[in-house]
């Protein structure tokens, strides 16, 4: 119930927020309501890489959203007038890509490390916080500190846990 009640509160307020904000980056961290294909690149059996998973995807194919089409952030970039940001874990979340930003969710965790633990090979939350430091550093390598410190001071962070 507490879930329905955010949703709704989220989405009745995400067109100010998205008004208000001059986002230059987008950081994702949470669980699968928000994972866009992290698992996909762990041996995890927390996956959404197979049908029908995608069905409603632009590409009609899985893509590691534990949804049958776009998910929140994905609507979200869309409304920034951005592509969705990669995964932290994809191969492509280099050069320019890394300037959207990035997502660090992955499907089976919580809040408490205790939650989800019937999976092995997910990324808890303070995982995605260290992964956060990792990519701070190699967007500062990218465009120097300066600018990479600047950057998610504009940010939008989105967890849906």
């Amino acid at each position: 119930m507490a879930t329905s009640w955010f949703l709704l509160f989220f989405f009745a307020s995400l067109p100010s927020l998205l008004v208000l904000s001059e986002a230059r980056a987008f950081y994702v961290f949470g669980d699968s309501l928000v994972d866009n294909g992290n698992n996909n690149y762990l041996a995890t059996t927390a996956r959404a890489d197979s049908p029908p998973y995608g069905i409603d995807y632009p590409t009609h194919r899985p893509t590691g959203r534990f949804s049958n089409g776009l998910n929140i952030p994905d609507i979200i970039s869309e409304h920034l007038g951005e592509e969705s940001t990669l995964p932290y874990l994809s191969p492509e979340l280099r050069g320019q890509k890394l300037l959207i930003g990035a997502n660090f969710a992955s499907a089976g965790i919580g809040i408490l490390n205790d939650t989800g633990i019937q999976f092995i090979n997910i990324i808890r939350i303070t995982k995605q916080l260290e992964y956060f430091k990792q990519y701070q550093e190699r967007l500062s390598s990218l465009v120097g500190q300066g600018r990479a410190k600047q950057d998610p001071s504009v940010a939008i962070f989105v967890d849906m846990n």
